[in-house]
């Protein structure tokens, strides 16, 4: 539906922004990683996740596509709502997120304020499979690379590739160069696919 907004910075808090976008001011709900990711320029750009119910939309904003995607991924468990994936993603970073359920860290899942024993196994017992598929996070210590490797992954599916194709083609080149950046691995991946 909305899947990102850009414009003004109207009004900032630590659990949500205003954003005006040609005149139309949207409310948006986001984390303290979010909060501490937007900068003091005017202009900002947020992906978003809307929420829809019969009593209300509410619209969910994120600093990165990663942390929409494990906002979306954590409110699929039953026993997660909205409120409680922003309050995890306000505790910890997505990265710190996908390394503890990747690593069925089941008390740094439950550090988290709402988070009870039974709520943070069924988290991991529900994530962990496709956390390591998505992410490819074989080796945990490089989160950091998977970023721009699914930043470039969700391009190079735009363009029209096979995602199987498109992910072993660039774990590779992350593997070569875990530094590369989005850009890099894109016209890698372009001249092997």
């Amino acid at each position: 539906m909305i899947t990102h907004l850009q414009g003004r910075l109207i009004e900032k808090n630590p659990t949500n922004i205003v954003i005006d976008c040609n005149g139309v001011g949207y409310y948006i709900n986001i984390s303290l990683h979010t909060y501490s990711q937007l900068s003091t320029e005017e202009q900002v750009k947020l992906f978003t996740h809307l929420q829809v119910r019969e009593d209300s939309h509410t619209l969910y904003g994120f600093s990165s596509i990663v942390e929409r995607e494990i906002f979306r991924l954590l409110i699929s468990v039953s026993g997660v709502g909205a409120s409680i994936a922003r309050t995890m993603l306000s505790s910890l970073s997505p990265e710190q997120v996908m390394e503890a359920i990747a690593q069925n860290d089941l008390a740094t899942i439950q550090s988290v304020k709402g988070i009870g024993s039974k709520t943070a196994q069924r988290v991991v017992l529900d994530l962990k499979d496709k956390i390591l598929k998505v992410y490819g996070l074989d080796d945990v210590s490089i989160v950091s690379s998977n970023t721009n490797k699914n930043e470039a992954l969700s391009a190079l599916e735009t363009l029209g590739f096979a995602r199987k194709q498109a992910e072993k083609v660039c774990s590779a080149i992350v593997q070569q160069d875990p530094e590369a950046s989005v850009e890099t691995i894109i016209k890698l991946a372009l001249k092997k696919l």
